[in-house]
């Protein structure tokens, strides 16, 4: 599946070179599905090796500063079509984990902020970090359309979509962060959610200091 994932993504890479070297509306539009396309993917080779991941992590010690400028880079072509307004802040921390798996689990919190923004406004990311006593907690926030009350315990549900999930333009797999918890779960790290309706979501994500865990 590796040699599949790893020749299909070549070949979008390429499309996406096409579209870079001649813009207009169509290409756009064409790009936009690409990204699409890309993610879906990409959920799919995680969802296999989340079932199969003893020879599939190494953890390393990453710097948080790093690791986000990366994912922001990477969803550049979602997030400054919406005016996406960034700050960054006290993430001057390193933390032990798996870069590949924290970069998917990031790209899917900042892919959701994105689907889920609010219609004629920009989009307002706020990216931080900051130090307990036994944790170092990276928080992932947004100005989008929240989260009904009584769904947000299910979020990290397999296949949950939701109110938002059903709403046309909304599409949803309800993957993104079921992966994401299991992940963390697999890393030794918490994934928590918080959101009110009509305001934003909160995402954070706390990494234990000291000996990581033994998976």
């Amino acid at each position: 599946m590796n040699y599949g994932y790893t020749k299909l993504k070549s070949q979008l890479q390429a499309g996406k070179m096409v579209i870079e070297n001649n813009k207009n509306e169509v290409t756009k539009s064409i790009g936009e599905e690409l990204e699409k396309i890309e993610n879906y993917i990409e959920q799919a080779l995680f969802y296999a090796r989340s079932n199969t991941v003893e020879k599939d992590y190494y953890i390393k010690k990453i710097g948080l500063q790093e690791i986000v400028n990366d994912s922001i880079k990477k969803n550049k072509n979602l997030l400054i079509p919406e005016k996406t307004i960034l700050n960054l802040h006290d993430l001057n921390y390193e933390v032990n984990t798996d870069s590949k798996w924290m970069s998917f689990i990031l790209n899917q919190i900042l892919q959701n902020s994105v689907k889920y923004k609010k219609q004629n406004h920009n989009l307002e990311l706020e990216i931080s970090a900051k130090q307990g006593k036994q944790n170092i907690i990276l928080t992932l926030k947004d100005n989008g359309i929240g989260i009904k009350k009584g769904e947000i315990t299910r979020v990290f549900e397999k296949g949950f979509t939701g109110t938002n999930g059903r709403k046309i333009g909304k599409k949803s797999t309800g993957i993104g962060l079921y992966l994401c918890k299991k992940l963390c779960d697999k890393l030794g790290l918490g994934l928590e959610l918080n959101s009110i309706e009509g305001e934003g979501t909160e995402v954070r994500i706390v990494f234990p200091m000291g000996n990581f865990m033994e998976m």
